[in-house]
């Protein structure tokens, strides 16, 4: 029976430099492949002997491992800083990473990282585009109400937005320059679109019946509304890859780091490995759930009575962590767990 090869890529935007390595450590084959997808599957289809490959996750890594999954007895995607931390050395190049990541996975020592199935990493593309429309559409609203203002303009602020107030406004607009005007004008344009877009790649993530259902079931957690939702469905996938709630927690970027030595024990801050799209949505989440969760509000209260809001948020956003991930992993609408009486307590 033939050996198995190991080979390690090195992953570039035009180039892949790869590291054939056989089970003792001995080098079969190095060279470099264009960044193309018929090159690589040209590459791939010659090979006669099963082996099995890793390559580092960055952005353009996704595309590169769907073409050679195919081919492989076995593909890994390498979590970037593990890596970074297990091959540091004082030479670098292209021909020496394939080679470190070749024996990473030969001894069993590779930084595996989940990679989402395609289907999830179309729709999360669409989600991630979604939050940088609104962030734009939010830069376009600043900008009206800045131009106002730099022109001294009095106007409404809760009513501006508003199409009928907007126009109504422009018409009544004195001493106010025309290049302000245009400018408004033109700001006005951008926002209606950047909202267009938005309504559009929503329409396009509700059309996926797997997502539909799975973003009902999350919405059953009262203060979990339909951006938390499907942000939380995209960006985690598989629930079933978080062993426990702290594992997901960290994930989401509410723990802070930890660093322990000797005797020594300190707690950081926030720390900024982590998904920034679910924690800063969690964040979000967790500033208006407890107005229609009791469980949440009463522990924001009680964290809030310690005298620090920044603290209170985050033990919600936990919450809901734990609330999204069980109601996830049992796949049945989330029932919240009954608080005992007084008079159950004295009773029991």
């Amino acid at each position: 029976m033939n050996a198995n090869h190991y080979i390690g890529f090195d992953v570039h935007k035009k180039s892949v430099s790869l590291c054939v390595k056989s089970a003792d450590g001995s080098i079969l084959e190095e060279r470099r492949v264009p960044a193309e997808r018929q090159a690589l599957r040209s590459w791939a289809a010659e090979r006669s002997t099963p082996w099995q490959g890793a390559m580092e996750a960055t952005l353009f890594s996704g595309w590169i491992y769907d073409t050679l999954k195919p081919y492989a007895q076995k593909l890994e995607m390498a979590h970037p800083a593990m890596l970074k931390a297990i091959g540091a050395a004082k030479k670098k190049s292209d021909r020496i990473d394939a080679r470190k990541i070749a024996d990473m996975l030969r001894c069993d020592l590779l930084p595996v990282c989940y990679v989402a199935p395609p289907a999830i990493r179309e729709l999360r593309r669409l989600m991630r585009y979604r939050s940088l429309v609104v962030r734009q559409s939010v830069r376009m609203k600043n900008k009206i109400a800045g131009l106002l203002m730099e022109a001294g303009a009095p106007f409404n602020k809760e009513k501006l937005h508003g199409k009928k107030y907007f126009h109504q406004l422009l018409d009544q607009l004195e001493e106010v320059p025309e290049s302000v005007q245009d400018l408004l004008r033109l700001s006005r344009g951008a926002m209606e679109m950047f909202w267009s877009v938005e309504r559009r790649v929503l329409e396009r993530l509700h059309q996926d019946a797997g997502l539909r259902a799975r973003v009902q079931l999350l919405r059953s957690i009262r203060g979990v509304g339909q951006i938390t939702a499907l942000t939380w469905a995209l960006e985690i996938a598989d629930p079933h890859r978080f062993a426990s709630i702290g594992q997901a927690a960290s994930y989401c970027g509410l723990t802070s780091a930890f660093h322990s030595s000797a005797d020594k024990q300190q707690r950081g801050p926030i720390s900024k490995q982590r998904n920034a799209h679910l924690q800063s949505t969690l964040i979000e989440a967790a500033k208006l759930a407890p107005r229609w969760n009791p469980q949440l509000a009463a522990i924001h209260s009680r964290e809030l009575e310690r005298g620090h809001r920044n603290r209170a948020t985050l033990a919600v956003a936990r919450k809901l962590v734990a609330y999204l991930l069980a109601t996830d992993k049992a796949g049945v609408p989330f029932q919240p767990r009954s608080q005992p009486t007084k008079a159950g307590k004295k009773a029991a």
